[in-house]
C-alpha cells in the first residue's frame, strides 16, 4: 500500500467524514430482521447493501469476521468484495479479526490481513495481545512497512476481561495499561497520528488508563445498542477524545435494508458525535 500511513489517513478520514466507525455485522438475528435467508447468499445482500448505504459517507467500516466465515469460503468471497468495494467507495476499512498467535502462525495471519496483494488485505485490524503483546510483532512490523494499522484490545467492555485486563503487574501496572504503554511505544514520533490503535468500550466507564502518551487511534465499541451515548465518550475518554473512534453496528443496522434509511442513521449517529465532541 503506497502513500500515507494509516495514522494520517485516519485522521484525514475523519476530518472529511467524521468520527464514526460503522460496523458490518450479518449475524443471524439480523439477516432475520431484514427478511433475508441465513445463507451465503443472505450475507452477500445484506453486506453489500451496508457497502452501498455507508461505504461514501462513513470514515470507517468495521466488517465482523467471524459473520463471514461462518459460510465458510462463499461467506469468505463475500468478504472481500466488502473490503474492496467499500475502499473503492472511499471509506477506510478496519477488519475485526481479533486475532493474536505466536511465530510462524501470527506471520501468517499478517500476511492474510495485511499484506500487499493479499484478497483479505485491510487497511486496519483488531489484534489481541494477551499471548504477549510482543507476540504481536510479525502484525505490528508488517503494518508499519505496508502503511496499514492495527487496534489492540486493551479494555474491553464484556465482564470476562476484567479478571485479565485489570490483573496488576509486578510493577503495579494494570495488564491494560501495559498494553497502552508498549502501543504507546509503537506511535513515539509519529505525526499526526501514529498507526498502532487501541480497543477501548465505550461502555467500561473509568478505564483507569492513562492514554495521554498513546500518540494513537482508540475504537470505542459500545455506541448505540450496547448503551453508550455520544456525551458518555468524554466521561470515559477524557483528554483522549479527539483521537477516539467510536463504533456504531446494531443502532444503524436496524434501519436495513433499505438503502436512504440506513444512510440516514449512519448520518445522524455521525453527526450526533460532531456535536458532542464540539
Amino acid at each position: 500500500m503506497s502513500g500515507q500511513h494509516f495514522g494520517a489517513r485516519l485522521t484525514g478520514a475523519t476530518a472529511a467524514r467524521g468520527p464514526l466507525c460503522a460496523g458490518i455485522d450479518p449475524h443471524p438475528g439480523l439477516l432475520d430482521a431484514w427478511g433475508l435467508p441465513r445463507d451465503a447468499a443472505g450475507l452477500e445482500r445484506f453486506a453489500l447493501t451496508c457497502v452501498e448505504a455507508l461505504a461514501g459517507v462513513v470514515a470507517v467500516l468495521k466488517p465482523q469476521s467471524a459473520f463471514f466465515e461462518a459460510y465458510g469460503s462463499r461467506g469468505v468471497a463475500v468478504l472481500e468484495r466488502v473490503i474492496a468495494e467499500s475502499r473503492a467507495a472511499g471509506a477506510l476499512v478496519l477488519l475485526d479479526v481479533k486475532r493474536g498467535d505466536i511465530g510462524s502462525t501470527m506471520a501468517a495471519y499478517a500476511q492474510a490481513y495485511l499484506a500487499d496483494g493479499s484478497p483479505l488485505a485491510a487497511d486496519a485490524v483488531t489484534l489481541s495481545p494477551f499471548l504477549g503483546f510482543g507476540s504481536l510483532d510479525p502484525a505490528l512490523d508488517l503494518a508499519a512497512r505496508t502503511g496499514r494499522g492495527v487496534f489492540v484490545l486493551a479494555r474491553t467492555s464484556n465482564s470476562e476481561g476484567a479478571s485479565v485486563q485489570r490483573a496488576v503487574d509486578g510493577g503495579g501496572r494494570t495488564v491494560a495499561q501495559a498494553v497502552v504503554d508498549a502501543a504507546a511505544a509503537r506511535n513515539a514520533g509519529a505525526a499526526p497520528l501514529g498507526s498502532v490503535g487501541l480497543v477501548v468500550g465505550a461502555t467500561v466507564g473509568n478505564s483507569g488508563l492513562d492514554l495521554s502518551a498513546l500518540n494513537g487511534p482508540v475504537l470505542a465499541p459500545g455506541l448505540g445498542a450496547q448503551g453508550a451515548g455520544p456525551a458518555d465518550l468524554r466521561a470515559v475518554f477524557g483528554a483522549a477524545l479527539p483521537h477516539v473512534l467510536p463504533a456504531s453496528s446494531r443502532d444503524i443496522l436496524r434501519h436495513g435494508p433499505d438503502v436512504p434509511a440506513l444512510r440516514d442513521a449512519a448520518l445522524r449517529v455521525r453527526d450526533s458525535l460532531v456535536a458532542a465532541a464540539g
